[in-house]
């Protein structure tokens, strides 16, 4: 969902680290409370069907697709005819839910040279954006009485603004423009709208490209699921030998150091934090948060406060303002909750606690943990009425058997066999697990991003799966956070006496860990100019340039020099390591390393080769 990337990237604040993934399931609804409208009166061309370039305009549509006398509404649109003679359609929608027409420029650009043969139409849903937008101004998400005073303001017209609304919307745009069936290609809550379309107009429906797909429970109803998933944590420490290695169990590991830093507050790693962290959509957390972990219990924190001090430093995204009533209306009357949709606030208040107290979807933490109260605020549809059911997809939907291509990642809102599970409603559908991927997979960074583009691109334009799959897993996680030189084990360099091979494993660690910080799928560190060395100094990133100045990684020992990074990942390190002072072996010393190696990839160690002090060296891979 857009709103993830919107106010949920790692934010550090109670409330709006929660915001991104909302609740889980409600009783069902009876199938009797659907309507499901599949005829309309006929919809004279617009003009912009006979347009050449981008056409911008509006359609006249019913509040109640229900009811075709009901109030008349505008809904916006954006079509953009195929550059040469069209073979079909894409009806694309980003996200949210929020306005869809802004991002006109970047869907053309994901789309690229598919838009040669495909026309694309973009549809601003009702109540967003173009489209009759709703709007109370003041609005503050995060506080209950406003969420209730704007639902008064707008008044029960806030019924009809949900997806199985606007999908109505979306295909008489598609009438008027006389466009044939179209290929929904939808992305997070966009998945939401292709699903409730095929459930509505299945006629208009030809094919379907779902990325980060959103899911419905038992009632029909969009899941927002707020909840913290630890098995997370095993998953990547599992597929790492030097993690495995680690003293506990990784689950239980977290769940000690979460209850340690409730009896021992730690201003510098608040929970907040901490549990974004375990979230493992940034591959650095991915990489050491277990290590971390185990290294906070063992008295060494300084690798868990580095990581947290990123986190501290992200500025939250204000969810307050006129245009988030739009939002509300889908979020609330599309969505499930832990509460009877037909009961009152102060009843759903009262459901809502006790769902958490019951069923603690936030484990290990809790809501005092992460400053929240489920009486204020956890929620923002608890005072919302939702008096009309909605469902996105009907109980016992019978959708048509056209292709659908769904992609999703290891650590996206829901879990790869969550999503492959929910689109078996789908006849044609297949699902495409892309390992370690996180949300909006064909706008990702790096090969993985790129990977699933070309997927997008390949099936609107044939219907058909391509062979490829998309991987982005590129990195194993750490073991042990080395606390003395002593502690590190020397890497295999023949030719190099005990001493200098543990000194040569020093300044490849150390360089390893600058590296690190600049995996082209890092959200938050990617955008790091500097950041202190683990132990000591400083590392400064630059464009494909990191300079170490006395940056420590091991304790004593301080490295200082640069890497040079190639976009394809190859890393060249030309560095000066000084152990400290010894008894005048190699720790006694000033050495010089040269290293090259490949970086960001999912293997233990990459082979290394290079120099120390002037003698060749190649270290292999682990076997």
């Amino acid at each position: 969902m857009r709103l993830e990337a919107l106010v949920t990237a790692f934010m550090t604040a109670s409330m709006t680290a929660l915001v991104s993934t909302g609740l889980v399931v409600s009783p069902p609804l009876p199938a009797t409370a659907v309507t499901t409208p599949r005829t309309s009166a006929s919809i004279p061309l617009h003009e912009c069907a006979g347009a050449a370039v981008r056409c911008d305009g509006t359609v006249a549509v019913p509040l109640d697709w229900g009811n075709p006398a009901s109030e008349r509404i505008e809904v916006a649109f954006a079509w953009v005819p195929a550059a040469k003679e069209a073979t079909g359609t894409i009806l694309a929608n980003p996200g949210g839910p929020l306005p869809a027409l802004p991002d006109v420029p970047r869907l053309t650009r994901t789309l690229g040279p598919v838009l040669d043969r495909m026309n694309l139409l973009v549809v601003d849903p009702r109540g967003l954006g173009e489209s009759s937008p709703l709007l109370c101004p003041g609005l503050k998400l995060t506080e209950p009485e406003s969420v209730a005073a704007c639902a008064a303001h707008l008044g029960p017209r806030i019924r009809f603004f949900t997806a199985d609304q606007a999908v109505q919307d979306m295909d008489a745009v598609r009438r008027a423009l006389g466009a044939g069936p179209v290929t929904f290609y939808g992305t997070s809550y966009g998945t939401a709208y292709a699903q409730a379309y095929a459930a509505r107009r299945p006629e208009g429906l030809a094919a379907a490209f779902l990325d980060s797909a959103t899911i419905t429970g038992p009632d029909g109803h969009v899941l927002w699921p707020t909840r913290f998933l630890p098995e997370r944590l095993g998953f990547v420490c599992g597929r790492s030998r030097a993690c495995r290695e680690l003293p506990g169990d990784p689950e239980r590991t977290y769940a000690r150091l979460v209850t340690h830093l409730r009896a021992h507050l730690d201003p510098e790693v608040p929970p907040p934090a901490l549990m974004s962290m375990g979230r493992m959509t940034e591959p650095v957390f991915g990489r050491e948060v277990n290590a971390a972990a185990t290294a906070y219990l063992s008295g060494d924190p300084a690798p868990l406060r580095r990581l947290a001090s990123v986190l501290n430093g992200v500025p939250s995204q204000p969810i307050e303002g006129a245009e988030w009533a739009g939002y509300l209306a889908y979020r609330c009357g599309d969505g499930s909750f832990p509460f009877n949709r037909d009961a009152g606030p102060a009843e759903r208040q009262a459901q809502l606690e006790r769902y958490f107290a019951r069923e603690r979807p936030l484990a290990p933490f809790t809501l005092a943990d992460l400053g929240l109260d489920a009486r204020s605020g956890l929620e923002f549809c608890v005072n919302w009425p939702t008096p009309r059911p909605a469902p996105v997809l009907p109980p016992h939907a019978d959708l048509p058997a056209v292709p659908v291509l769904v992609a999703g990642g290891d650590f996206d809102t829901h879990t790869p066999a969550e999503v492959a599970r929910a689109m078996r409603v789908f006849p044609g559908a297949t699902f495409v697990r892309v390992p370690f991927g996180t949300h909006s997979l064909a706008w990702g960074p790096g090969a993985a991003g790129e990977c699933v583009l070309a997927m997008l691109r390949s099936f609107v334009l044939d219907h058909r799966v391509p062979r490829p799959r998309c991987n982005a897993e590129n990195y194993r996680a750490s073991g042990a956070f080395p606390r003395s030189l002593g502690e590190l084990a020397p890497l295999p360099a023949p030719g190099l006496d005990v001493e200098r091979r543990r000194v040569l494993a020093a300044g490849y660690a150390t360089a390893a860990d600058a590296v690190a910080r600049r995996n082209p799928y890092n959200l938050v560190h990617g955008r790091l100019t500097e950041q202190a060395g683990l132990r000591a100094g400083k590392v400064t990133f630059g464009s494909g340039l990191i300079e170490l100045d006395e940056a420590a990684f091991v304790p004593g020992v301080t490295v200082t020099g640069r890497v040079t990074l190639r976009p394809e990942g190859k890393a060249t390190a030309s560095l000066t390591v000084s152990p400290g002072t010894s008894d005048g072996g190699a720790e006694g010393r000033v050495h010089r390393v040269e290293l090259v190696w490949e970086a960001f990839t999912a293997r233990e160690r990459p082979a290394l080769s290079g120099s120390f002090d002037g003698t060749p060296v190649k270290v292999p891979e682990p076997a």
